[in-house]
């Protein structure tokens, strides 16, 4: 969503509108049709100035949307008649997001991100020597009834390699071999079972 920011490590200390460019592009589309780009043609023109862009957003500052506005009221009418070329009708005030970069903030979330990153790792560590799950025998005992025993041993043979488990035995059965998976090499054959049903 658009709206305005206030971010320091992104914009130091300025207020900004982060524009949407799918958002504001559809309304430059179907309110002014000139068949140019909403940002060079009409905004910039306009006097609102590109403080940043990537990832879909152009954080803008400017005359009537962040300078010489109150911020306890503020709307994106400026931007909107610069873009579109109608009057403006925005009679809402939208908030101003804070992102928090304080230290404090900032620890907490980097100790946040590493304890889920290290739950997954725990989770797929454990899914690579931990036996195949009795849903995931069923679903490849059905699997391997309905594909070719060559195609089979070709899957089989790839979801194992440089797991520790030996390819299907010469006179091993499907069912048998199934049961010697772990959870992540049962995960990859089913995978690419499934692929060329």
């Amino acid at each position: 969503m658009s709206g305005f920011t206030r971010d320091s490590y992104h914009y130091g200390d300025r207020l900004v509108y982060e524009a949407l460019h799918s958002k504001w592009g559809r309304h430059h589309a179907r309110y002014c049709g000139c068949g140019q780009d909403w940002l060079t043609t009409h905004a910039e023109s306009a006097g609102f100035t590109v403080v940043k862009s990537g990832g879909g957003y152009t954080a803008l500052v400017g005359p009537g949307l962040t300078e010489g506005v109150d911020e306890d009221a503020l709307t994106a009418n400026a931007l909107w008649e610069a873009v579109t070329g109608t009057p403006a009708t925005q009679d809402w005030t939208d908030p101003v997001h804070v992102v928090d970069r304080s230290p404090e903030t900032q620890a907490a979330l980097k100790a946040a991100s590493a304890a889920r990153y290290a739950q997954l790792r725990e989770r797929t560590a454990a899914a690579k020597v931990e036996p195949a799950s009795v849903k995931q025998v069923a679903y490849l005992d059905t699997l391997a009834a309905q594909t070719d025993p060559d195609r089979f041993d070709a899957e089989f043979a790839k979801a194992v390699k440089g797991s520790g488990i030996l390819p299907r035995g010469e006179a091993e059965t499907a069912g048998r071999a199934v049961r010697r998976l772990t959870r992540a090499s049962a995960r990859k054959l089913i995978t690419a079972l499934v692929g060329h049903r």
